[in-house]
């Protein structure tokens, strides 16, 4: 059926508007096979052995791209003794005044009552010194209930800085007071709720107290 398809003769009706005429059977075939040789694109054949002795041979490998190091440049901090030179952490006198840091007890307050959920008389003391245990308290006002140091005992004061070993406090008089923790026990009163700080158990910065665990235990010595 396809063969005589393609060899049938074109209809006379074609003829004119075409342009062509109808050529013969043998004269097709070999218009056909000419046609369909320099249509398809036979592969070639190449001598392997002269084309790798004469011609290089371009293999498909690509290098990998290095990833460009960005020069990041970190600005370096002060180290502990740089800070010390430059006086740093030192309040200078005339800003060692208990007014001044009344606005930095009051957002204490607020903070304390935030972390703790909101104070209620219903709030479980233990929850409550969990809380505080792990709290800043810088702004806070805390006053020596006890020490091996009778001169320290009943010093209140709103504390300004805290560092591992000591509590810098100013007092109502605009006296700025170092109290250690050692061997020293400190309250801290926060909407009717007393808490007491054992000092000899407090000894870490507040950076490093955020993190740790403390172990309830019934009685603590001085």
């Amino acid at each position: 059926m396809e063969e005589a398809l393609v060899r049938a003769l074109i209809p006379h009706e074609l003829v004119k508007v075409l342009g062509v005429e109808s050529q013969s059977s043998s004269k097709a075939a070999v218009f056909t096979e000419v046609f369909l040789k320099n249509s398809i694109q036979q592969p070639t054949r190449h001598d392997l052995k002269s084309m790798l002795s004469h011609k290089a041979v371009i293999l498909g490998y690509s290098r990998p791209k290095e990833k460009t190091k960005r020069n990041s440049k970190k600005a370096k901090g002060l180290n502990a003794r740089q800070k010390r030179a430059m006086k740093i952490f030192q309040i200078k006198p005339e800003q060692q005044r208990y007014e001044l840091f009344l606005p930095l007890h009051e957002l204490w307050k607020q903070y304390i009552v935030d972390l703790c959920g909101g104070l209620k008389p219903t709030s479980s003391p233990q929850f409550v010194q969990q809380k505080l245990l792990k709290a800043d308290f810088h702004g806070a006002i805390i006053t020596v209930v006890r020490s091996k140091c009778s001169s320290y005992v009943g010093t209140t004061g709103i504390l300004v800085q805290e560092f591992k070993h000591v509590f810098k406090i100013i007092t109502k008089e605009d006296k700025m007071k170092v109290i250690p923790k050692r061997n020293s026990v400190f309250s801290v009163e926060i909407c009717g709720f007393v808490s007491y700080i054992y000092g000899s158990k407090f000894e870490q910065r507040a950076s490093e107290r955020s993190a740790k665990k403390f172990k309830v235990k019934g009685t603590i010595d001085l």
